[in-house]
């Protein structure tokens, strides 16, 4: 995709977002229009932009990028502590919580670097599957490899380059800001939070569905903070006026 490209793929995105954060407003079912709208897209543009391209590797049974650091919109965030929950009362031996609650006391606080260093896998892979999979955000349907064996150099330090998907990823950083975009526009939270302790922050709050939909920034003691507030919105409101 070409720049003029982006921008079009952005504003188009920016306004099918507004539409239904517009019907939907205040509503639970919310979150599911948002996130079934951004990962319907980011499959379908995916599929076309890399038809011809070599396969992906990634399978089951690999997960060694899954010691990098993730982010996640707040409705991400909540859809993933919803299937938590129902995971939980489904199969009490899955025990999501307690790997999460674990997992957050060695990761919080880390950025990207110190979290690579650390190379401790996410919670959310068992036995090299992910249990959450179905609902997991755009910064992981968006990090793709062309090559298995590079990945697992990279993660052994042997390697500091992996081939990865240029259409996941410019796919993902594309939906997911245009959903961002859409909700500062509509006067929600709409930062990016890291994934363990946003999560846990869900778990242990039941209103905290409910608080976000009226405008509370309840993750934001989970922000990265990697960008700042301000200037992402400029970016933004860049970006709309580029269109």
């Amino acid at each position: 995709m070409n720049e003029d490209d982006c921008l079009g793929f952005f504003a188009a995105q920016s306004e099918a977002f507004a539409d239904t954060l517009a019907a939907r407003r205040g509503r639970p079912d919310l979150i599911d229009g948002l996130l079934s709208q951004a990962f319907s897209s980011f499959d379908g543009n995916v599929a076309e932009e890399t038809e011809g391209h070599p396969p992906i590797a990634c399978d089951k049974g690999c997960a060694t990028c899954c010691t990098l650091r993730v982010t996640a919109t707040a409705p991400e965030v909540l859809l993933i502590a919803r299937y938590i929950r129902w995971t939980a009362s489904q199969n009490s031996e899955l025990g999501l919580a307690d790997l999460l609650a674990k997992a957050d006391r060695q990761t919080a606080g880390l950025d990207e670097a110190a979290r690579v260093k650390l190379r401790r896998a996410c919670p959310f892979i068992r036995r090299g599957a992910c249990a959450i999979y179905q609902v997991r955000p755009l910064a992981c349907r968006g990090h793709a490899s062309y090559d298995r064996q590079a990945c697992v150099d990279a993660f052994a330090g042997r390697a500091d380059r992996v081939p990865i998907s240029e259409p996941h990823r410019t796919f993902r950083g594309l939906i997911q800001n245009a959903m961002q975009s859409a909700l500062r526009d509509a006067g929600y939270a709409w930062e990016l939070y890291e994934l363990n302790r946003a999560v846990m922050m869900a778990l242990g709050d039941a209103d905290s569905q409910a608080a976000w939909l009226v405008g509370e920034d309840v993750f934001f003691p989970a922000a990265t903070g990697d960008v700042g507030r301000e200037e992402m919105a400029r970016t933004f409101d860049t970006l709309k006026l580029l269109a």
